[in-house]
């Protein structure tokens, strides 16, 4: 009989090698100050470990590389479009499929086809993109995440669920014919990266088959949360991810998606449907802003790549590692007294900074206090996801976010143990002296999507 090792070790071993960007102390005050204390401002060569995002940041394998070299560039019709949509339709069950650079392209152009004025799209939880897209056109966001998702010391199996009540009742005081659809994001990227239950999304389905009302996954992340059924959900153990993946989908309508998470690559996305009328609409809006539509915006090798990525993605053995990796980071912050989202979900690992510096107040972006601790400290870049990513307004208008976390992404991979056995070190400093980090304060910032060019400053300084 084979042996159950303790040790979840990388399915892979290192072909190549980039080095780190290791700086001092003084150099990273510099740094801090010249990019308006936002990370995103810092260039990369400066960072030492980087856990900004999961997106884009992933090791291909050596097939992935060979699959480059097989890539077809013509302009239409290539033989590398027509491999990649038969492996999407494989997976997803969708008969129309439309590629594009990234995952914020296929939100522009369905979120074009469908919102407006007066139309209202749901979700479990938008995320940044999705929500801006959606008020791009007019609409409004309404997230229904399930009751007890935001009590973030709690643990619970799928706290990334929708509230079925919530979504039953908003369907009937809106009124379906102003919701054109309801999306899923599976896992729950705002709330901690929670998975959401085959039980809730098939509810969800039904409640919308129901209404009349179309349901679309955003499926970037379709793979962790597919093993996290099987994981933690009665009756999934004995069936296989892949087969767990492919009954997602089919309780949904399409999928938007962004392949740089769960494809593995570092470009690329797709939208997939079944709708003839809104791959009509939707293909209008490709030529005009992406390409024509056997390449949307992307090289044949990139269509080669996302491929072969999500065919690799459902190796239980990769998704075994990949999941035991973000718990692994989550049970060494546990330990210093760090509070996470709990359970920690299947791409990373969130501290939850209003309760790790409850000195500052969220005026005082007190997840970003503790990203720009995080570099200086020791180099690491991590994202806010807090009120100055949601947060609405500035001074006396202040409205600030349900929610101040610092995600820690951890690209898919590229870093090993000894990598996240440093993180939880440099933790272990800063929870010693939590106590003395100071708020923030915006300087500059643009009225969407903030966060990315934002510039603050320490607060009480000119």
């Amino acid at each position: 009989m084979e042996r159950s090792w303790r040790t979840i070790i990388e399915p892979f071993k290192v072909k190549a090698v980039e080095p780190l960007g290791f700086t001092t102390r003084s150099q990273r005050q510099a740094i801090l100050k010249k990019a308006g204390y936002n990370l995103f401002n810092v260039s990369a060569d400066q960072v030492l470990i980087d856990l900004l995002t999961d997106s884009g940041t992933s090791a291909m394998s050596s097939e992935q590389w060979a699959c480059l070299m097989r890539g077809d560039e013509s302009y239409a019709g290539a033989r590398s479009f027509f491999r990649f949509e038969r492996v999407v339709r494989e997976l997803t069950g969708y008969r129309h499929v439309l590629p594009v650079h990234q995952g914020r392209a296929a939100e522009r152009i369905l979120l074009g086809v469908l919102g407006g004025k007066g139309k209202v799209f749901l979700s479990n939880s938008h995320f940044d993109t999705t929500r801006a897209n959606v008020e791009a056109t007019g609409a409004r966001a309404v997230d229904l995440p399930a009751p007890g998702a935001l009590d973030f010391a709690k643990s619970a199996p799928f706290k990334g669920d929708i509230d079925l009540r919530a979504l039953e009742s908003e369907l009937r005081s809106v009124g379906a014919k102003n919701v054109p659809m309801v999306i899923m994001t599976a896992t729950n990227n705002s709330l901690g990266g929670q998975p959401v239950s085959m039980r809730n999304l098939r509810e969800a389905s039904a409640i919308c088959r129901r209404r009349g009302v179309p349901l679309i996954l955003d499926a970037a992340r379709f793979a962790e949360n597919a093993y996290l059924i099987k994981q933690r959900e009665p009756g999934f153990s004995r069936r296989s991810a892949a087969d767990i993946a492919r009954e997602m989908f089919s309780l949904a309508q399409g999928c938007m998606m962004s392949a740089k998470k769960d494809a593995l690559v570092n470009i690329g996305g797709f939208l997939a449907l079944n709708d003839d009328e809104w791959v009509r609409r939707a293909r209008e809006l490709l030529i005009l802003g992406e390409g024509f539509p056997t390449y949307g915006g992307l090289a044949g090798r990139d269509l080669e790549a996302m491929a072969r990525g999500l065919e690799e993605v459902l190796d239980e053995r990769y998704l075994a590692y990949r999941l035991r990796s973000v718990q692994y980071l989550g049970e060494g912050l546990r330990r210093h007294g760090v509070p996470i989202v709990e359970p920690p979900g299947g791409h990373a690992v969130y501290v939850d900074a209003k309760r790790f510096l409850p000195q500052i107040p969220p005026a005082g972006f007190p997840a970003q206090a503790l990203v720009c601790e995080l570099y200086l400290t020791a180099g690491l870049r991590a994202v806010e996801i807090g009120s100055l990513m949601f947060g609405r307004g500035r001074g006396a208008g202040f409205v600030p976010a349900r929610m101040e976390l610092v995600r820690l992404a951890l690209p898919r991979r590229v870093y090993t143990q000894s990598h996240v056995d440093f993180v939880i070190e440099v933790f272990e400093d800063i929870a010693e002296r939590a106590a003395s980090l100071r708020p923030l304060r915006l300087v500059e910032a643009p009225a969407a999507l903030r966060h990315f060019t934002a510039r603050l400053a320490p607060a009480g300084r000119a």
